[in-house]
């Protein structure tokens, strides 16, 4: 069935000008409006999304033009505006940057917006500038003519004066200024080295949101925000981004493993998996009812002692990869390994399904878009296929240990990187975060001829 949900992209021309917290609180005043909002958030992102999830009280799936086929891409178009009277959907960096060298990024929010027919709003940063923002705002605007720049909010704004001399610059374009909000360290979100501190983590997150809807409220035109979004059609398609690694899946879910895309377990559960939470914090071992375990992402280095003392979850986790399938990605995958070094330079002893040893006192970002060959069969695909995802982390393998190769990967632009992960026996890990099966590449690929002609 065809959803027709109105439908807004929020943007900036930069990480850090302030599109997530603009974000929120148009989410959190736009509830509190009664109105039935859903978000969803552009690339490969583990944490905004769950403060959107907190904003919103609905799942926020991420949409990636880079490694999504046009088929999957719309399907989870459509999963994510289902029922809702506004979808707003959060860019990731600024809004042309993506993978390659070419003007507008392969995987940028701005494919996203010419394929939906998204109006975007530009969020600015405009501390130490005034008339200049206009030009900033030109430069978007004209950049590439199949991108809709429908307004503008201002963000770190000074004073009064500073917000007229800027308004009254931007209005010679035609293009509305929807929200002027002034500098504010209140309603700032604490970070650490992968991004935000996760929404779990933050015991006064309602209030935090509270704050931030009356932020919108006093600073934001969200009427005019409102009248700014456009109907959105995008249909279903039974397609799946990644196969369920079994048909009862133990998942890791504590603050140490938080990082799995909302996309993949809805997937899951379409082709009938049913999805069985544990947590290995709580010294959890998995459901032996269970016949695949996976191990996501997160924040390990965190939680080292306590995962290196959770005896039952290290026993139960043996116990459970002796007969069946075992994945750990990324922070997963550390957990796998030997042991992980903290930052504090000390080791703590992991469950050495694997051979390797990672160490966060040796800090150096991995960071990109990654294609994997697979060259050994796991449980999201055989030996030769291939997947699009990421890296992301700071931790680095300082002993490599002697289990056979999982992947051989690619960057964004097809340069070879190695190999990556490991796998022994039933068990197998790596770095990569999978977000689909790569097999619509060659549709995607014509998609994206069709769609950004």
């Amino acid at each position: 069935m065809m959803v027709k949900t109105k439908a807004i992209l929020v943007a900036a021309p930069r990480s850090g000008a302030g599109k997530t917290t603009v974000t929120l609180a148009l989410l959190a005043a736009l509830r509190r409006r009664g109105l039935s909002v859903r978000a969803a958030k552009c690339g490969p992102d583990y944490i905004d999304p769950a403060f959107h999830h907190a904003a919103t009280c609905a799942p926020c799936l991420n949409l990636d033009s880079w490694a999504m086929g046009a088929a999957l891409l719309e399907s989870i178009v459509h999963e994510a505006a289902a029922g809702a009277d506004l979808l707003i959907v959060e860019s990731a960096m600024g809004l042309f940057d993506g993978a390659g060298g070419a003007a507008m990024g392969e995987g940028a929010a701005a494919e996203l917006a010419i394929r939906f027919q998204l109006p975007v709003l530009l969020v600015l940063d405009v501390a130490g500038q005034a008339q200049s923002a206009a030009a900033m705002v030109h430069g978007f605007a004209s950049f590439d003519p199949r991108v809709q720049l429908a307004g503008v909010v201002l963000n770190r704004v000074g004073s009064d004066r500073h917000h007229a001399m800027i308004e009254r610059a931007i209005a010679t374009l035609g293009i509305p200024v929807a929200g002027a909000i002034p500098r504010d360290e209140a309603v700032h979100l604490p970070e650490r080295h992968l991004g935000l501190v996760q929404a779990l983590e933050h015991d006064d997150l309602a209030e935090r949101l509270d704050r931030l809807a009356d932020l919108a409220e006093r600073h934001c035109d969200l009427d005019l925000i409102q009248a700014l979004a456009c109907p959105l059609e995008a249909e279903p398609h039974p397609i799946a981004a990644l196969p369920p690694p079994g048909q009862r899946v133990a998942l890791a879910k504590d603050a140490a493993f938080a990082f799995i895309y909302p996309h993949l377990l809805s997937g899951w559960r379409r082709a009938g998996a049913e999805i069985v939470p544990f947590s290995p914090l709580a010294d959890e071992p998995p459901p032996q009812t269970c016949d695949a375990c996976w191990l996501p992402g997160g924040y390990p280095e965190l939680h080292a002692g306590s995962l290196a003392n959770a005896e039952r979850f290290k026993a139960g986790l043996a116990r459970f990869a002796a007969t069946r399938a075992v994945h750990g990605e990324c922070g997963g995958y550390m957990v796998l390994g030997e042991g992980i070094v903290d930052a504090g330079g000390v080791r703590h002893a992991m469950t050495g399904l694997l051979g390797h040893v990672t160490s966060f006192a040796e800090r150096r970002l991995h960071l990109g878009y990654r294609t994997a060959k697979l060259l050994q069969d796991c449980p999201f695909g055989q030996n030769g296929a291939s997947l699009r995802g990421h890296e992301f982390h700071y931790a680095s393998v300082t002993e490599p240990g002697s289990d056979t190769p999982l992947a051989e990967l690619f960057d964004g632009e097809g340069k070879a990187l190695g190999p990556s992960g490991g796998r022994r026996g039933r068990v197998t890990g790596t770095f990569f975060h999978a977000i689909a099966c790569a097999h619509e590449l060659a549709e995607r690929s014509h998609a994206k001829l069709a769609t950004l002609a």
